[in-house]
């Protein structure tokens, strides 16, 4: 599963970086706003596996795992969460502006992409995918309401953690109460990483909890 899912994002890499030269930026955006509608039902699928941040943070985030130069601290003036819908607005202000007035199209997705690979270097994956990216901001939005998701099952799951230290959002917690792993299906990106290192099989991509509740 693992090696398909590189080759997944690896192929819409490709086709990403094919859009940017061939001048259809606004093509990859227009994914990205069917990809909000997909959230409502799959969950966060574009950070999973179409986004070219994210496939491109994955190698610089085990560089610098190797090179000993990240830290686990996070800024503190990104605590309140408010940032990456600053830069949602100023990007888009940025490039309608630029549009109308320069007649430029400024290259504002190879621009997010140099600064998750800059912010991946010093920082881990989730200070960038949760407090800077402005493409994480709706993503959240509607991830959080998604009909389906990766869920645990708590009958199975034995604390472990390694599922928590595995996932590149830090979107699952090993509560102190229960010794059990949850996950905030707003903040995960869908992807496998947790269940490729589950012992006992015990994540799964299911419906989503707050759906059965709110169905009783």
């Amino acid at each position: 599963m693992k090696y398909i899912v590189t080759v997944v994002r690896l192929l819409l890499l490709a086709l990403f970086v094919f859009l940017i030269v061939q001048g259809k930026m606004m093509l990859w955006l227009g994914l990205f706003g069917i990809s909000l509608l997909a959230a409502l039902i799959f969950g966060r699928i574009y950070c999973g596996y179409v986004c070219p941040m994210n496939t491109v943070m994955v190698p610089v985030d085990w560089i610098a795992k190797k090179l000993k130069i990240q830290t686990q601290k996070t800024p503190k003036w990104l605590g309140k969460g408010y940032f990456a819908w600053i830069a949602l607005i100023v990007s888009v202000a940025a490039m309608l502006l630029s549009k109308r007035f320069l007649h430029v199209n400024i290259p504002i997705l190879l621009i997010w992409l140099a600064l998750a690979v800059l912010v991946t270097l010093r920082y881990s994956p989730a200070v960038f995918h949760n407090l800077i990216c402005p493409f994480s901001a709706p993503q959240k939005l509607f991830g959080r309401i998604a009909r389906r998701s990766r869920m645990v099952d708590e009958t199975a799951c034995i604390g472990c953690k390694l599922c928590e230290k595995a996932c590149p959002s830090d979107a699952i917690a090993v509560t102190p109460e229960d010794k059990k792993a949850h996950i905030n299906i707003a903040l995960c990106h869908q992807c496998t990483n947790c269940r490729q290192v589950c012992p006992k099989d015990a994540i799964c991509y299911t419906r989503s909890q707050h759906k059965e509740k709110s169905a009783v």
